[in-house]
């Protein structure tokens, strides 16, 4: 049968529902030096600075803040920005940029409904100072933990590039006799053969560990329990490398003939997996050197504890450990501009959003970010950490809509 259609059948057009997209908004953005130990980072380098100050935002930086990272005064004024000699004065903006976690002195200095965009070290977190956010209805928002639009975390990569990088290098100045080390040449010459570099970790760190290692001409080899991570290494670099499993006895006798040794874990519910014991370490060449990147979560080695740039090694079994846990701020320049990059795009576009609040509404990655909105703790970790009350942000967005 053919369709029946009556005489009063009609088309009744509806109105098309746009959504109407808030006009800019110029931020009030404030820069503190920060006075963390060991911190010579900055969030945001004169290049950024002067962009922003361009698109019309104002920008307040406390004079030498970005000193540790060889930018100065003059550099951040002829950029755009207003230097201030007071941190108070830094702290009335309405969104701060920190480069170090904040402190229980800083807490004091933020105003009511701030948003900070900072890193977090949940270790180191206090109940009080969640507390006190809390009550000043902050909007907090570590940015290691915002996602790109391919679902990538681009400050941790570009810390973990660093670090990776950095270790090698710095592994090399230690195996020469300026640093007391047995005077080997990484990559070896002619008739010499080169150091036997292992690598513990086939992540981000893993593979630019590798890259560096490779590059000096070293001989390497790389551990991991993911078979996906050793092969994408692999693939990622371009060309063939020894690598293996986990397994103590492989991994007790490649230490025991290795010049340097890399610990590069990701760490497992917060903290790393200590898969090399004090006696593997004592099977090591009197002089060879430890770089363990994952001391800041525990470590990788069990004669592993944290030292500071001012004195970065230690000797123990007469095996040099480096373990300095905030390693790209030995590289503060090359850090800063890495998170720079990230953070100067994003803050223009929350001004296209019309605020940090409405961007955080339309962008996931950024939503991952924040654990603190408006006085309620938002991340899940840290509200079952300190006992606190957990709110989804999701579900709590959707109630402001």
């Amino acid at each position: 049968m053919k369709p029946f259609v009556a005489p009063s059948f009609s088309y009744v057009p509806l109105e098309e529902t746009l959504e109407i997209i808030p006009k800019k908004k110029k931020l009030f953005i404030g820069i503190p030096k920060e006075t963390s130990f060991d911190e010579n980072r900055v969030p945001l380098s004169p290049e950024a600075v002067a962009v922003l100050s361009n698109n019309g935002h104002e920008i307040i930086v406390e004079s030498n803040a970005g000193e540790g990272a060889f930018y100065f005064d003059n550099d951040y004024s002829e950029a755009g920005a207003r230097i201030a000699y007071s941190k108070s004065e830094v702290y009335n903006a309405s969104t701060i940029i920190k480069a170090a976690p904040i402190s229980e002195e800083e807490i004091n200095l933020l105003q009511a409904n701030q948003v900070v965009l900072s890193p977090i070290h949940i270790p180191f977190l206090k109940a009080s100072m969640i507390e006190q956010l809390i009550k000043k209805k902050i909007i907090a928002i570590a940015f290691e933990s915002i996602r790109d639009d391919s679902g990538n975390y681009p400050i941790v990569r570009s810390m973990s590039e660093i670090a990776g990088n950095s270790a090698i290098l710095t592994a090399a100045q230690y195996l020469s006799n300026q640093h007391q080390g047995k005077g080997i040449l990484l990559g070896g010459i002619s008739g010499v053969p080169s150091a036997k570099v292992v690598i513990i970790g086939a992540g981000v760190v893993g593979e630019f560990a590798t890259r560096a290692a490779l590059g000096l001409g070293a001989s390497v080899t790389i551990f991991d329990n993911s078979i996906y991570r050793l092969m994408r290494l692999q693939n990622n670099i371009g060309r063939r490398c020894s690598t293996s499993v986990l397994d103590p006895v492989t991994l007790g006798e490649e230490l025991a003939t290795a010049d340097i040794a890399v610990g590069a874990l990701k760490p497992l519910h917060g903290i790393t997996p200590m898969v090399v014991s004090e006696a593997m370490v004592g099977n090591m060449k009197a002089g060879s050197v430890i770089i363990d990147v994952s001391i800041d979560r525990g470590g990788c080695f069990e004669t592993s504890r944290a030292t500071t740039h001012q004195k970065p090694t230690f000797r123990h079994q007469d095996v040099i450990h480096y373990c300095v846990p905030n390693i790209a701020s030995g590289v503060s320049r090359t850090a800063s501009r890495a998170i720079s990059n990230v953070l100067m795009p994003l803050i223009n576009q929350s001004s296209d959003f019309g605020g940090m609040e409405t961007l955080i509404e339309m962008k996931s990655g950024i939503r991952n970010g924040v654990y603190l909105y408006k006085g309620c703790v938002t991340k899940a970790s840290i509200a079952k950490r300190f006992d606190l009350k957990y709110t989804d942000l999701d579900l709590l967005l959707a109630t402001q809509r």
